[in-house]
């Protein structure tokens, strides 16, 4: 009944292609807007701020970069958490070199140093794809975060081996650094993630998207139509990694604070995948509906058991967060490839024709 379309007609090609076919979907996206931005910093605490709230952001960020090379263009990456270290080396490097420049455009500008190694790291998948082409970015992973260990130009050759984040102020604003606040930091993160979605949505409903998905339906068919393979593949890298680089600047700056080359491992590449596997791959949504669902569940488990009095250890919470996480990704491989996303588009689906069963 929510979801009444009576009266809603479409009468060109324009309309039916729109970013909100339905007016209630839009309705939607302004209640979730104004939760994010008034709602949500007026009544959270520290806590709320920092760990839950930035780093679902954060990592919904890094699973849309891993979702538009992977669920639009096909090409399998196990190498989103080094990209993510060089977004975030990049930042520290730039704010170092060059103190006077905005926080924001060194986050931005970061993702282009990601997305050009995202992009030399991806020639491989000119020749090679599925398992192999895998095996090759999880090389790339292991080699970066190895680099980031040995070059000590990229942490300023500190004795600790980290980059830490010095006080960044933003219009009179301190938004990074021991000093900032949570709500400000918050704030930065969901501006530059807001930004980073409206550009994967253009790019994905356009030209471009269009190109990716007949590459990964059927790369021969698609370069039988005309389409370049190899533009194609580099630029769904480059677009990847620029994303996954801006998300791991975030992911030191705004949220950790400091950062050494094992946070970058192979473990945080499998939980942003693990994120879009949940989520659903070939979707913006679901990158944000994995984010909360993987970011929230240790903090439940670990809340609500000491809320009910059942003594439980920290380990303990650790071992059943992961044995959660596995269950869910064979529970929605099995049950529901597509994911969350898939769930929510189903249940939209079943608001807009009721009360008729089909």
């Amino acid at each position: 009944m929510l979801y009444r379309v009576a009266g809603q007609y479409k009468t060109s090609y324009q309309a039916d292609y729109a970013l909100f076919p339905v007016r209630q979907d839009a309705f939607l996206l302004g209640i979730i807007l104004i939760m994010a931005f008034v709602v949500l910093p007026a009544t959270a605490n520290d806590f709320v701020f920092r760990a839950l709230l930035i780093p679902v952001l954060i990592y919904a960020l890094a699973a849309m970069g891993l979702n538009i090379l992977t669920g639009y263009a096909g090409q399998l990456s196990l190498g989103t958490g080094a990209f993510m270290g060089v977004g975030a080396y990049a930042c520290f490097k730039l704010v170092t070199i060059f103190p006077e420049m905005n926080i924001l455009v060194a986050v931005l500008l970061s993702g282009f140093f990601s997305a050009t190694i995202g992009m030399a790291f991806g020639l491989p998948s000119l020749r090679i794809k599925g398992f192999y082409l895998a095996i090759a970015t999880l090389a790339a992973q292991f080699f970066l975060v190895w680099l980031f260990q040995k070059w000590g130009w990229l942490y300023n050759y500190h004795t600790s081996g980290a980059i830490l984040v010095p006080n960044i102020q933003m219009f009179g604003i301190t938004v990074s650094g021991p000093t900032a606040t949570a709500m400000a930091q918050y704030y930065f993160v969901l501006g530059v993630v807001a930004l980073m979605t409206i550009l994967a949505i253009n790019v994905t409903r356009g030209r471009i998207g269009r190109i990716w998905k007949s590459v990964r339906d059927m790369d021969i068919a698609a370069e039988l139509v005309g389409i370049n393979l190899m533009k194609a593949k580099l630029m769904a890298f480059f677009v990847s990694s620029y994303i996954v680089g801006v998300s791991g600047a975030l992911f030191v700056f705004m949220w950790r604070g400091a950062a050494e080359a094992e946070l970058f491992d192979v473990q945080l590449s499998f939980r942003v995948l693990f994120i879009a596997i949940i989520g659903g791959l070939g979707s913006i949504l679901g990158n944000y509906l994995g984010a909360i669902l993987i970011v929230a569940l240790p903090v439940l488990l670990n809340v609500v058991p000491r809320a009910l009095g059942l003594p439980i250890s920290s380990s303990m919470v650790e071992h059943l967060n992961t044995m959660t996480i596995g269950a869910l990704i064979i529970f929605f491989l099995i049950v529901e490839p597509h994911g969350l996303a898939r769930f929510w588009q189903i249940i939209r689906e079943k608001l807009i024709i009721w009360p008729f069963p089909h």
